[in-house]
């Protein structure tokens, strides 16, 4: 066995926590390159702390996020961008992910949502809405598809204001993604995808022999597509999940977290969504989450 693989046959929610506060208080050098993503890494600590039952109240944690307002949210506020063709400084401007990762932390620390600014955060979005339906995730122009629709519609949620979309324009865009296999791709006719598919009988057939789930068929299994399938419309009961269960417990780190595959470092990623698979498949002593915002339920009813 791989020495970084954890040999433990249960989930080791005291180590996760400890993996968690520390990438929480002082990231490794390895995540240098992400910073334009701090706040989505941040998302991952916080949420993943708070699955966990976790989460201590950290009022620094709401001052810092809504300091990123600038109509939405931008990833990090130290992050510099070079001059365009033309010479002119690019601002460091609001992103879609970020304004969802920004949105979802405050609803989880229990921020006042009549503090932030909706209204600008709305018509900035709307605006970012294309004749498609798809979205843009920054006004600097970008690639367009299902993650931002995504992002557009969990944050019109979390305001209960769905000004900042055309629902109807959205759906049509989703829909001209479906593939011949009842499956969603990432944009118009490309291979439909773990992350986005919808038929249960789909679901089940992306679990694979060692119970773990594919994100594409002929793909090795992946700890993340635990959760983007689990229970996509009701594909839930129809899995093996005590193989799945198997699966989680071989990518879970000795040093908490986990990883990708079986036996490598754990990262954040991978580690939120073992966290919020484990979550669905009911482990005793973490919250349930709600699989519509990606946050845990209490949060996204208010409490």
């Amino acid at each position: 066995m791989d020495s970084r693989r954890s040999s433990s046959s249960f989930f080791d929610r005291e180590k996760h926590v400890v993996f968690l506060q520390m990438m929480n208080q002082l990231l490794p050098s390895d995540y240098q390159g992400q910073e334009i993503n701090r706040l989505t890494l941040a998302y991952f600590a916080i949420s993943g702390l708070h699955i966990l039952g976790a989460l201590d109240e950290n009022h620094q944690m709401n001052i810092w996020v809504a300091a990123g307002q600038f109509f939405g949210f931008h990833g990090s506020r130290s992050s510099q961008f070079p001059r365009d063709d033309k010479g002119v400084l690019i601002h460091n401007g609001s992103h879609l992910a970020s304004t969802y990762c920004a949105l979802a932390i405050l609803k989880i620390v229990g921020y006042n949502f009549s503090c932030i600014n909706s209204k600008s955060i709305l018509t900035s979005m709307r605006n970012l809405q294309q004749p498609d339906g798809s979205f843009m995730p920054t006004h600097v122009g970008a690639e367009t598809d299902l993650r931002f629709v995504f992002c557009a519609a969990a944050i019109c949620s979390m305001l209960e204001n769905w000004s900042g979309m055309d629902k109807e324009k959205a759906k049509e865009y989703i829909l001209n993604c479906q593939s011949y296999d009842g499956g969603f791709g990432l944009i118009p006719g490309s291979e439909s995808h773990g992350v986005y598919w919808v038929l249960p009988s789909s679901v089940r057939e992306r679990q694979a022999a060692d119970g773990g789930f594919q994100g594409r068929a002929n793909k090795a299994s992946d700890t993340c597509y635990a959760f983007w399938v689990l229970r996509i419309l009701g594909g839930y009961k129809l899995i093996d999940k005590k193989a799945l269960h198997g699966f989680l417990l071989t990518c879970q780190s000795q040093y908490g977290g986990f990883s990708k595959f079986p036996g490598q470092l754990p990262d954040l990623y991978h580690s939120y969504y073992g966290f919020s698979a484990f979550s669905m498949l009911e482990e005793p002593g973490l919250i349930p989450i709600c699989v519509e915002l990606g946050i845990a339920d209490i949060a996204a009813i208010g409490h």
